[in-house]
């Protein structure tokens, strides 16, 4: 069997006030809390599963330099509840920024530590996915992209273009994850990044291979001796192969 997607990492400077923000804003709860991380997850949530994706926040020192080329995207039922939605968040503690979008549908929010994320109108194909519609990355070409992402994650492409390849869980819940065309090249180290992790029973080391062969790289963001393996994706975006699980 193939990696899977387990969870996505956030930087934070105040890991247990971002998460705070980030478990009030989806409706989630702090799932764990330690001096190295804190969980955020739906209630009841059974880990892993697809039907959502945890947000694990860990601490850095640096702050958010520039816009973020990883973002999630969330989802509305109908535009009574997009703009109840984005009064709650900002009544949280979510602020409105320009990031060039100009006139859309969907809202643009940054979170206290200066994230970005939508609020978007209510559209069919994301009405299903729970609170968060999509986890969207940056990049240069979306289908070769998503084709990587579908044997590190696990996730079929759903749909693909020359602007966007959309992926889901093969048992079609829980978000999607999106590869947007942009025109500018990642330059910083992503403050979100994907964790994925092979099945109970699989061998790691192999797994790092096979991504490897589809065009990862091991890539040294700091991390010292760990028992996981920090690699970039074809397009420089790190993740980390987990122990089996």
């Amino acid at each position: 069997m193939p990696t899977r997607l387990v969870h996505l990492v956030w930087d934070a400077n105040d890991p247990a006030a971002l998460a705070q923000f980030w478990a009030s804003a989806l409706g989630w709860v702090i799932a764990d809390q330690a001096e190295d991380e804190v969980d955020v997850w739906p209630e009841g949530y059974s880990y892993p599963d697809p039907a959502a994706v945890p947000l694990v926040f860990v601490p850095v020192p640096e702050p958010k330099a520039g816009k973020n080329r990883v973002h999630l995207d969330l989802a509305s039922n109908s535009l009574p509840h997009q703009a109840s939605l984005v009064t709650r968040l900002r009544d949280l503690g979510a602020s409105p920024v320009d990031i060039g979008q100009g006139e859309v549908p969907w809202v643009v929010l940054a979170d206290p530590e200066g994230n970005e994320f939508c609020v978007l109108e209510p559209r069919d194909r994301y009405r299903d996915t729970g609170p968060v519609a999509a986890i969207l990355t940056d990049c240069a070409d979306p289908a070769a992209l998503g084709r990587f992402w579908t044997a590190a994650a696990g996730y079929p492409v759903a749909y693909a273009d020359e602007h966007i390849a959309g992926l889901r869980a093969p048992s079609a819940v829980g978000p999607y994850l999106e590869f947007l065309h942009v025109p500018d090249a990642k330059s910083v180290k992503n403050r979100l990044h994907p964790d994925v992790a092979p099945y109970s029973g699989q061998d790691p080391a192999a797994e790092v291979a096979r991504l490897r062969e589809l065009g990862a790289v091991p890539v040294d963001v700091g991390q010292g001796d760990v028992n996981w393996t920090v690699l970039a994706d074809p397009e420089g975006n790190e993740f980390c192969i987990l122990s089996p699980r």
